[in-house]
């Protein structure tokens, strides 16, 4: 068994694979062992420490695999069930795991593990976007950073399945493509071009409903711009490093603006809510609604590598890692 750890929080050569001993799951636990691994921008700050954790620590919430063993008093669960799970706590880098069942799910005969775990933090996190943060509506106009990576390339589907139109940013040219082929009917390059201006020009100086924005400091103040009044800026990552403080008075008082600052666990703190969120994300899946394509997969071994990569904006969509 082997696990990723960090004892300091650092740059991508913090992170360490060693060798581990898991002793057997407690009452409402399962051993896993993991076939995929998912690799998300939220493991770079936990790493990095712009999202404190307690040191030492392992790293990683996303993972999908078979239960080995059961612990006390599990009931809906047994062994060889294929399973995933996209939250705390943190440690699903690595072969093996210990693992809640109240935040672990069955994953259908007909999803493959390595496709679960792509589904997990990334469709979760479109399938809040889209239906909970901001409940959008057929016909409606919106604008997602970053289109062409991971969460992109599912959201922009699915909201074109919705009868959105998805106005899309990207930050190479080598990605417009990527953009476009997954649903976005427009695509800025916004390191060439203004994309505030340029969701004016395309909105007829309307402005979009509401703007999902997970790149963060680059971004805020040009997504501010985009919104039309009573619009809602969907603040949920920094993939170009933390916001600065709001000033509401400035930024969302001149037009009435909504600001949130939404993640999965907000909406996948009960049973209820986790199940929900599962079920409409492998159905949507199953039923062709929108495609994956695994852009790349890393060995555990690899681990430095892939977070460079993550951080380089070289991961062109969905990567995983194989344990």
């Amino acid at each position: 068994m082997k696990a990723v750890t960090i004892v300091k929080n650092g740059g991508p050569e913090v992170l360490v694979l060693k060798d581990i001993k898991l002793e057997d799951p407690k009452s409402g636990e399962v051993l896993i062992k993991n076939k995929a691994i998912g690799l998300n921008y939220i493991d770079t700050y936990h790493r990095s420490g712009l999202y404190p954790i307690d040191l030492p620590s392992n790293i990683g919430i996303e993972g999908a695999g078979i239960i080995e063993k059961i612990g006390p008093d599990v009931k809906n669960f047994q062994v060889g069930d294929n399973v995933a799970y996209a939250s705390m706590p943190i440690g699903s880098y690595a072969t093996h795991r210990i693992f809640p069942t109240k935040k672990l799910v069955k994953v259908p005969k007909e999803i493959t593990l390595e496709n679960a775990v792509t589904l997990m933090t990334k469709g979760f996190t479109v399938f809040y976007l889209l239906h909970k943060t901001y409940p959008v509506k057929s016909g409606e106009t919106l604008l997602f950073h970053a289109a062409a990576g991971g969460v992109g390339q599912i959201f922009c589907q699915w909201a074109k399945s919705l009868g959105c139109t998805v106005i899309g940013t990207v930050g190479s040219d080598e990605k417009i493509e990527i953009a476009k082929a997954n649903g976005c009917a427009h695509v800025i390059n916004y390191s060439k071009e203004n994309f505030a201006q340029k969701v004016k020009e395309i909105t007829d100086g309307i402005g979009v409903s509401v703007v999902y924005d997970g790149v963060g400091k680059k971004t805020f103040d040009g997504s501010i711009e985009c919104l039309k009044t009573r619009g809602m800026m969907v603040s949920f990552g920094n993939a170009s490093g933390p916001l600065n403080p709001c000033n509401v008075t400035k930024s969302l008082a001149p037009k009435g603006l909504y600001l949130t600052r939404p993640s999965i666990a907000h909406y996948t703190s009960t049973r209820e809510e986790l199940d929900e969120a599962a079920n409409t994300v492998f159905k949507m899946f199953i039923s062709q609604k929108f495609k994956l394509n695994i852009f790349k997969k890393y060995s555990l071994s690899e681990i430095v590598k892939a977070h460079q990569d993550l951080e380089g904006r070289k991961i062109l969509g969905p990567a995983i890692i194989i344990p």
